[in-house]
């Protein structure tokens, strides 16, 4: 049985009888205050919705065809659960953000057990990266998958940390470029040379790598020199798309960030992963599962749902009691908003106001000088 104490002085109270609607009467015996007590479910009604929003469960099997458990959790879709502030340094770090919609992204950082960090922005550039890695502390090294303006954000926001792009994503997009079958013997050669890419586990392998593919740029130089004349009289290159492949390899060999993780100093001290599978098949993959599983949801309901599974995945959340007590919701957000608009109006009336001054103190000098010495 819960032990209710008076609110007034805090002592012990007991049972008296019972209201007219039947609910039980407590009574102070210290400062003779009656009350009833309400027990607060909220806990356990944000439990049953996360268990639902982290299953597989559709509302249209619970009781009441969902009704009873939509009225009870509505609040919590209200609630903004927000990243904390990671103070502890980390050897590794993956990063990496999915697309809810076209103008929703989410960028997440996490390490190989907990959600660090995320951030809701348009689509991806360097000020969005940079406002999600100023809460995290720099790591040691960073993978990611080359997104919009990240080198820029991690020059800025993380200077020390070494850079490794993921290496599967490498491939990706050299495959995007030629395909799985180029017609082409250049482009055979260089898909199978960045199938390769996957396969290296030491530095000596990266060198001899490294000199297949400047073997290959000097081999088909002259066929990749080959001019075409398109339909507008313009010429371009013939073979545009295995190009592309070579310059975004040797983006990546000018910028020392495709074998990073062979470098001795930081693989003496922890693993240093080659890929960003621990987010992308870890984390976002998940996501999209949970998205998939509760798919009608509006966008900003599924922008909540990931923000919910990220933070009861950080690592230290707070209990469900505090979290419906610290976690901002839309009216809270709301009303900062309308404080901060009526600050900037009365910052901007009062601008105005003393500029009115200033133009009337020259135009009173004006009168009342003839001309200037």
């Amino acid at each position: 049985m819960n032990q209710v104490n008076c609110p007034v002085c805090g002592m012990k109270c007991v049972k008296s009888g019972k209201t007219k609607a039947g609910s039980q009467r407590w009574l102070c015996k210290n400062c003779k205050t009656s009350l009833t007590h309400k027990i607060n479910n909220e806990s356990k009604e944000l439990q049953i919705f996360l268990d639902w929003l982290f299953g597989k469960e559709s509302q249209s099997t619970m009781s009441g065809e969902g009704r009873s458990f939509r009225r009870k959790t509505a609040k919590f879709w209200d609630i903004w659960a927000m990243p904390p502030k990671i103070a502890e340094t980390r050897d590794v770090v993956f990063l990496d953000g999915i697309y809810l919609s076209r103008k929703a992204c989410v960028l997440i950082c996490c390490d190989e057990k907990h959600v660090l960090g995320w951030y809701l922005c348009r689509y991806e550039h360097a000020g969005a990266w940079i406002a999600l890695m100023k809460r995290i502390a720099e790591p040691r090294m960073v993978v990611s998958d080359g997104g919009t303006g990240f080198a820029k954000a991690l020059k800025k926001a993380w200077p020390k940390a070494k850079h490794q792009r993921c290496v599967f994503h490498v491939f990706c997009q050299v495959k995007r470029y030629i395909t799985s079958r180029p017609n082409t013997a250049a482009g055979a050669e260089l898909y199978m040379l960045v199938k390769d890419l996957l396969k290296i586990k030491s530095k000596k392998e990266s060198q001899i790598w490294v000199e297949r593919f400047i073997n290959w740029i000097k081999k088909y130089q002259d066929f990749l020199d080959e001019m075409t004349i398109d339909e507008n009289g313009k010429s371009r290159p013939t073979h545009e798309r295995i190009l592309k492949a070579e310059r975004s390899l040797l983006k990546l060999l000018k910028e020392k960030t495709l074998f990073t993780y062979l470098d001795e100093n930081l693989k003496n001290d922890f693993s240093t992963p080659s890929t960003n599978n621990r987010i992308e098949g870890g984390i976002n993959s998940r996501l999209r599962e949970m998205l998939r599983n509760h798919r009608g949801l509006s966008i900003e309901r599924r922008i909540k749902a990931v923000y919910w599974w990220c933070y009861m995945h950080s690592p230290e959340p707070l209990p469900l009691s505090e979290i419906i007590k610290v976690m901002p919701t839309e009216q809270s957000i709301t009303s900062i908003y309308q404080r901060m608009n009526e600050k900037n109006r009365l910052e901007q009336s009062l601008s105005i106001w003393g500029d009115a001054i200033v133009w009337s103190d020259l135009h009173n000098v004006d009168r009342t000088f003839d001309g200037w010495d």
